[in-house]
């Protein structure tokens, strides 16, 4: 079995469990049980990508059928997962299977029984017992927790409540031992808020407990995230902090959706209520946990374009689970003007050879740049730009690549503010300051790993036409195991926002096989 620590070898034979996210009152819950899987089988025909945002047609199998045919998890459920888990020898299951924590049909009124009220920490508790069997019967050390919204609250709740006080007792191992990644769709880490109402909608939730909404709010988040006896809520806290003692947030990926308008929930009340800088109904900067990893896709909260059922949502979940390499990208040697009322943002994109759609997209057309100026009006020389894990898997690229190839599109820009308003008078809606797309490269050489890199302005010939040649860029060691590579801007970037301005990429081969793999061909 591999090990999970950033720069160790990466997970392999780990059981999936997913868990869903929020049902709402007894007919929600009993529409959601009807489902076999909760949802994680459901896929999609719709995408929408170009400038123009009109829909075009892309089938998306699933999340489930995806992970079965690209890895080869298998699934087993003779008329019921667990009950079917359960009379089987120890160590004699797949390891590489997909389970479903079915927490809601104790709460269906459709089993002719008198249903359970729903509570988050006996959803979590439940967890535990399924992990627990889940351990004994395939002799994995670990799984992998799968979660859309409010199941990422029950993931947190186990990590951070559950699992402690199991193990302050003597009752088994903490959370690290148990559970190897957390990957979370669309969860409201954060809570959930409203543009309008001025807090009275979010205070009337969270006092009459509205079809059990009040576990968006702070108050009962902070009774299931955290162990023992909460106790009054204390100044200053916020849950969106996961303790490191807890589960480290290193190990946890948070996927963000920016794409309001598509989440048609109470014939689109929902996202006017949450705003624009949404999914429609978690806001993008309430989705992440502190110090975890995070992307941002074009999706929203659910539906015909919702985030599980999407293309997007499915690459950054393989690659965070199996990906071979992390890649951190930062913007750095930053000196930009800082006129007194100059804001600088950046747009950044995400684009892997071969994928249809983009795996991270923050810009500020979906309202989600990435701030350069900081809220006291400074701006630091060194800006992180996004952080995501790639495969080497040579069938993943064309037959005849050598290399695997991704590409950053960035776009810095500056805009005028004056007293919290934008001012549009001398502004150039869709024209930036600096734009260009950076190429790489990762393949082997001399028998390691190393990287290529090109401006697109500087390429002579069409980026298809491309190929990389010559000695690879110079690295460093970083501290992590890893290397580290500089790409200067080109010069005429540089001239507008510092001449040392550069891309500085650090790699961790998290499989210490990646050069071996990258050397092969593609097979398709």
């Amino acid at each position: 079995m591999g090990r999970t620590s950033e720069g160790d070898a990466v997970s392999t034979a780990i059981p999936v469990v997913y868990v869903r996210g929020f049902a709402g009152r007894t007919s929600g819950i009993d529409a959601a049980v009807d489902d076999p899987f909760y949802g994680f089988n459901r896929g999609s025909v719709h995408v929408r990508v170009g400038g123009s945002g009109q829909p075009l047609f892309h089938q998306f199998e699933s999340p489930l059928l995806r992970l079965m045919l690209d890895h080869d998890y298998e699934l087993e459920v003779h008329g019921g997962q667990r009950a079917w888990l359960a009379e089987q020898p120890d160590g004699r299951v797949e390891a590489r299977s997909i389970w479903i924590h079915r927490f809601y049909d104790v709460s269906a009124t459709t089993w002719g029984e008198d249903p359970e009220r729903f509570e988050l920490e006996s959803a979590a508790e439940d967890l535990l017992e399924l992990i627990t069997l889940l351990r004994a019967k395939t002799g994995a050390p670990r799984v992998h927790l799968v979660a859309h919204s409010m199941g990422g609250l029950i993931c947190r709740c186990l990590l951070q409540k559950i699992i402690p006080e199991h193990h302050a007792r003597g009752d088994g191992p903490p959370a690290t031992e148990l559970v190897d990644r957390l990957f979370t769709y669309a969860t409201p880490h954060g809570g959930i808020a409203f543009d309008v109402g001025f807090g009275l909608l979010e205070r009337l939730r969270d006092t009459f407990g509205i079809a059990g909404a009040d576990i968006f709010g702070p108050d009962r988040m902070h009774a299931y995230l955290t162990p023992g006896e909460a106790g009054r809520r204390p100044a200053g806290w916020r849950a969106q902090d996961l303790p490191a003692e807890a589960f480290p947030p290193h190990r946890v990926f948070c996927l963000v959706g920016t794409n309001p308008d598509d989440y048609d929930v109470a014939w689109g009340l929902s996202a006017k209520a949450v705003g624009a800088r949404s999914d429609g109904l978690v806001q993008t900067d309430r989705a992440t946990v502190t110090g975890a990893h995070s992307a941002s896709v074009h999706r929203s909260h659910s539906g015909r374009y919702g985030i599980v059922n999407s293309e997007e949502g499915y690459q950054n979940l393989r690659r965070f689970l199996f990906g071979d390499l992390a890649v951190a990208a930062r913007l750095t040697g930053l000196d930009l003007p800082t006129g007194g009322d100059l804001v600088w943002q950046a747009d950044v994109e995400l684009a892997i050879r071969g994928l249809p759609v983009l795996l991270h997209q923050r810009v500020a057309a979906h309202h989600c740049p990435v701030p350069l100026t900081q809220p006291d009006g400074s701006i630091p020389d060194d800006v992180p730009l996004l952080a995501t894990f790639l495969l080497t898997d040579p069938a993943d690229r064309p037959a005849d690549a050598a290399t695997a190839r991704y590409s950053l599109h960035l776009r810095v820009f500056a805009l005028r503010e004056r007293r919290g308003v934008f001012d549009f008078r001398d502004h150039l809606e869709q024209n930036a300051d600096v734009e260009d797309l950076l190429v790489i490269d990762l393949g082997a050489h001399a028998g390691a790993l190393a990287a290529w890199a090109v401006w697109n302005s500087e390429l002579a010939a069409p980026l298809r036409d491309y190929a990389p040649s010559g000695a690879p860029l110079a690295h460093e060691p970083a501290d992590d195991g890893g290397w580290a590579v500089t790409i200067p801007l080109p010069a005429t970037a540089r001239a507008i926002i510092g001449a040392e301005a550069a891309i500085r990429l650090a790699i961790t081969d998290r499989s210490r096989h990646s050069a071996e793999d990258l050397a092969q061909p593609g097979r398709r």
